[in-house]
């Protein structure tokens, strides 16, 4: 029962925490950290995974069970289809392109993109997100606290680690102006960040392996990047061909006058 809980046990889950809620706002912002980051961050899932291994959880804690997998990567899709369906109608509607607006994505040439989209974003974030948050911290939690309570002190650790991100995006992007509505919007996605957390525990729950909060997670990121891209391109294009009918209209006219 988690409140026979050994006190090592209490320990490891409070260190999880702590180093969770610390390490994509503090090392997150360090050029090597940038530079190397799927690389880094590969590493640090090895570690998370060590380290919760020593301290006694098992692949099944964890959610690594071979036999769970195929389990798994049925929920795993089924939850993801309808994301990435709703992304891909988001960027080829006119009236919903400038919610998929990010000039971090818009800034980068195919190659950049395919970097981000195949590496970057699989190892570097979901790989290593779903290992720490959803597999050790998640399994460190549990066996200290009842479900629910693991659930939530796992999904507010994880919004907190969105903090810094966010208020890069915000300042990429010019979002935000002023420090009260900064404030407020990197709250606001923190918690909304944590719901979204929240969503990935209960697909490992139901689920019983990883995998499923993999995919999710890969689909809403890899999904998003990509049809961010598309979205801008086809902004440009209309663009150009709206400053092209202007051409055509003003040239006699100029030429009248």
């Amino acid at each position: 029962m988690p409140g026979r809980a050994r006190r090592a046990d209490v320990a490891f889950a409070a260190a999880a925490c702590v180093v969770l809620a610390g390490y994509n706002n503090l090392a997150g912002a360090r050029p090597w950290h940038r530079r190397w980051y799927p690389a880094v961050n590969a590493l640090a899932a090895s570690v998370a995974l060590g380290a919760a291994a020593a301290s006694g959880l098992t692949a099944s804690d964890l959610g690594l069970r071979r036999d769970r997998l195929r389990a798994g990567l049925r929920w795993g899709s089924a939850a993801a289809a309808p994301v990435v369906a709703a992304l891909g109608l988001a960027a080829v509607t006119p009236a919903t392109r400038p919610l998929l607006d990010d000039q971090r994505i818009a800034g980068l040439d195919r190659r950049q993109l395919a970097y981000d989209v195949l590496l970057r974003i699989p190892v570097g974030t979901v790989a290593w997100e779903e290992i720490a948050f959803r597999g050790v911290l998640r399994a460190a939690l549990r066996r200290v606290l009842a479900e629910p309570a693991a659930t939530a002190v796992g999904s507010a650790v994880f919004g907190l680690w969105h903090i810094r991100p966010t208020a890069e995006a915000l300042a990429v992007n010019r979002l935000a102006a002023g420090r009260g509505a900064r404030i407020l919007a990197v709250t606001a996605v923190a918690a909304g960040t944590a719901g979204a957390g929240a969503l990935l525990c209960v697909l490992r729950e139901r689920s019983g392996s990883l995998a499923a909060p993999v995919l999710l997670h890969l689909a809403a990121n890899g999904t998003g990047a990509l049809a961010s891209a598309l979205a801008s391109r086809m902004q440009e294009d209309a663009g150009l061909a709206g400053a092209g009918d202007v051409e055509v209209v003003a040239g006699p006219g100029a030429g009248d006058v």
